[in-house]
């Protein structure tokens, strides 16, 4: 079930009316979140949900064990266990044709072809996040950093819980779990605040993203017919178009969410203005990055064990990252870059440091910071071409016409009519400057702080837009970060 779809404007405002029923009995409020989350899930196909109940039965037996377990090779099995569970279900499910054809190419290089056939696997929405949700838990108590829950309704309702279900943000059990043993009573102000990040989540989602998505779509698409500042411009759309989507998804998913008395951790955090590629991996789907970097990273070792194999751990949890988003060449490269660069910024930071020192690039902070933002922007914007180009043999092309002397089409004539992008610029005009403002500023604040008449009018002017201006049927896609 999609959150900008007629199903779900029936669908939540029902399970939020008999949620507040509930809310008192806390055995029926969780039961209630389990079953209204199963039926959010099995709307796009009831089959799978098979897969979540697994997981969420094999990860509460082995905590449970675990907690009571002190031998560690049998600890080490039980984790085990629940890693080749989960991780057996995502390798599957996500990359069985991709390793297969990736074996099937590797032949290629000694001069001879190898035909294979690849596997009718439909990929089952959102099963990266709810595998690392529930890895997070076992992996947890295996280190003793939590302990396993008796409460089998809870931990079924946290794994399931639909605001986050499918695209994040990737939620720790010791910080979700507990709040499903809380009983929660209406709070309006807190009520206020989930509908006023839901209708700004909505409106980056329908409103910017999606109109933006119509001239990616085209370009990209259809590389061959379009060359040069086409793809320029299909990029830098992309990069708002992609940022808006998901984390447009995020506030929705915190709203509905916090609607219901929880609380789900930030996972955005005004991205575009950072000032290093590391600052930005910071500030961009907050809820991965730290869980590669507790997970993957530290396990790895870190920075614990000298300078070059800390740079060979940053590149492979990038490069697992990049592979995490999607089972192509593709994601790897995007991943790769981010990669490079984080690690030629670590390798060079004193080196910097020093140069900055002497030319006083530092000095003017204005000047200073505007040049790293947009150095860092345009490494971005650049990797996304990967992430959003159909193939490898596509990403090629399109950065080499790029760089051609190749002129364009006007940009009225990439799938948008004149109306259309000039609204698209001054949107992302807009919603630059209310990120900026916002650094300074709490807006939500100031806003909740105004008189009733003009809080009001604010949001019936947002709900107006998102209504008049959104883009909804065949031309509205679904949520980006579904697919991972």
């Amino acid at each position: 079930m999609l959150f900008n779809s007629i199903d779900f404007l029936i669908f939540f405002p029902l399970v939020f009316l008999f949620y507040w029923v509930f809310a008192k009995n806390l055995t029926l409020r969780n039961v209630f979140i389990l079953v209204a989350s199963y039926l959010f899930y099995g709307w796009w196909d009831w089959r799978f949900l098979f897969l979540i109940a697994i997981s969420s039965f094999v990860d509460y037996y082995i905590g449970k064990r675990l907690g009571k377990e002190n031998d560690d090779k049998k600890r080490k099995l039980l984790l085990s266990l629940s890693l080749l569970v989960n991780l057996g279900f995502l390798m599957y499910f996500k990359y069985a044709n991709f390793f297969i054809e990736s074996f099937a190419e590797s032949f290629t290089f000694f001069g001879s072809n190898l035909e294979v056939s690849t596997l009718n696997i439909i990929l089952p929405v959102g099963i990266s996040f709810y595998t690392f949700q529930t890895l997070s838990y076992t992996i947890d108590i295996y280190r003793r950093s939590l302990k396993p829950t008796n409460d089998i309704i809870s931990f079924f309702a946290f794994v399931a819980f639909f605001p986050q279900l499918v695209a994040g943000p990737i939620e720790r059990a010791s910080h979700l779990l507990p709040q499903f043993y809380v009983a929660y009573k209406f709070d309006y102000k807190q009520v206020r605040s989930g509908f006023q990040l839901m209708l700004w989540g909505f409106f980056k989602k329908v409103v910017i993203a999606d109109r933006l998505a119509i001239l990616v779509n085209e370009v990209y698409n259809n590389p061959e017919a379009y060359s040069g500042s086409d793809f320029v411009i299909a990029t830098l759309f992309f990069t708002f178009q992609i940022y808006c989507d998901f984390s447009g998804y995020s506030d929705i998913a915190i709203g509905l969410a916090r609607s219901m008395g929880f609380d789900l951790m930030k996972n955005f955090d005004s991205p575009y203005f950072s000032k290093s590629i590391t600052e930005f991996w910071r500030r961009w789907h907050i809820s991965l990055s730290t869980w590669f970097r507790d997970y993957v990273y530290i396990p790895l070792g870190g920075s614990k064990k000298g300078k070059y194999r800390t740079y060979y751990n940053l590149f492979l949890v990038f490069v697992i990252s990049g592979l995490w988003h999607g089972a192509a060449m593709t994601f790897v490269i995007w991943g790769a870059i981010h990669g490079t660069i984080i690690v030629l910024e670590k390798a060079t930071q004193k080196f910097r440091e020093k140069v900055f020192i002497k030319t006083h690039f530092k000095k003017d902070e204005v000047f200073s910071g505007l040049v790293s933002g947009l150095i860092t922007f345009s490494i971005v914007a650049f990797a996304w071409i990967f992430f959003r180009a159909n193939s490898f043999v596509d990403a090629q092309y399109i950065i080499l016409s790029m760089f051609s002397s190749q002129s364009g089409h006007s940009l009225y004539e990439l799938g948008l009519s004149e109306f259309n992008v000039n609204l698209s610029i001054i949107l992302i005009v807009i919603l630059l400057l209310l990120e900026y403002l916002n650094k300074f500023v709490n807006l939500k604040v100031y806003l909740n702080n105004r008189n009733v008449i003009l809080r009001w009018g604010f949001y019936f002017i947002l709900l107006f837009t998102i209504l008049l201006y959104g883009v909804y049927g065949g031309d509205s896609p679904e949520f980006l970060y579904f697919q991972f």
